[in-house]
């Protein structure tokens, strides 16, 4: 269904390499080669490259760079910049930058970049949004997960003016509450994809199993056209999205008279999109 957004094992020790373990990791360092980068996305079972072998069959939505599992109960939402309005207040206009997938009370933003041929991006990214989340008074902690190193995170986030008076006076007053988000990040064949996790599945074990499942099922659509590192790859809307959005809104305009809603509307953003 898509809708609209609205507003640990420990290291074997004393084990000296062979000379053969030498030259192959001399070797390997050397050429730093997309097979590896491959290789190291793939070894927990995804996300997966869409040219790799061995890409389970489940069914996906394809958004261009990514192609995202679907299934019961799992809802898309698309995340719009740039949002702007027009005369009478309306979004319009504004740019694809993510997609959000949502299950239960959980939510997992998905979003693909660009990265070098021969080196990952994940442990500069995770140092630089650790930092930015300091910054906000916020606060981060290294974890080990299913996809190697995640970033856990005590975010600080503005409270509505129209929830205030749901929350503690003493929050109320301060104006804003910490929300807790995981950050996944796997670096693979010249690109890099990161998700946001928040939600239900931080503290449920059964949705995060779900939302891990997910994210280790994203196809990632790298293509050939040289990019920049840490540019967003193109995303964008599949015609079956667009046909039910078009669909929806005449609905909506014939059942009270209202102006159909515009899909690019801007969806919540954890950290700003470089």
């Amino acid at each position: 269904m898509f809708r609209r957004r609205r507003r640990d094992e420990e290291p074997e020790k004393n084990l000296e390499p062979t000379d053969e373990e030498t030259v192959a990791a001399e070797e390997s360092e050397e050429s730093g080669s997309e097979e590896e980068q491959e290789r190291a996305a793939v070894s927990h079972g995804g996300p997966w490259d869409a040219e790799a072998d061995g890409i389970p069959e489940v069914e996906r939505v394809d958004f261009g760079a990514i192609q995202v599992p679907i299934g019961e109960n799992i809802e898309i939402q698309l995340n719009i910049d740039g949002v702007e309005q027009d005369a009478e207040g309306n979004p319009v206009g504004g740019q694809f930058v993510a997609v959000t997938v949502v299950y239960g009370e959980s939510g997992l933003q998905v979003q693909p970049f660009a990265a070098p041929k021969k080196s990952g991006i994940w442990d500069e990214l995770r140092e630089e949004i650790a930092e930015e989340i300091k910054q906000a008074q916020g606060e981060t902690q290294e974890a080990e997960g299913p996809f190697g190193t995640e970033l856990h995170a005590m975010v600080p986030v503005a409270i509505p003016e129209e929830m205030l008076d749901q929350v503690p006076p003493e929050i109320a007053e301060q104006g804003f509450g910490w929300q807790p988000v995981r950050f996944l990040g796997v670096d693979g064949p010249r690109w890099f994809l990161r998700g946001v996790l928040q939600g239900a599945a931080l503290q449920d074990e059964e949705q995060a199993r779900i939302m891990e499942e997910i994210f280790s099922n994203v196809v990632v659509v790298r293509g050939d056209s040289p990019m920049p590192p840490r540019e967003l790859l193109e995303l964008t809307l599949p015609a079956e999205a667009q046909e039910a959005m078009a669909q929806q809104a005449g609905e909506e305009e014939e059942e009270d008279g209202r102006s159909p809603f515009n899909p690019f509307e801007r969806g919540p953003e954890i950290t700003e999109v470089r």
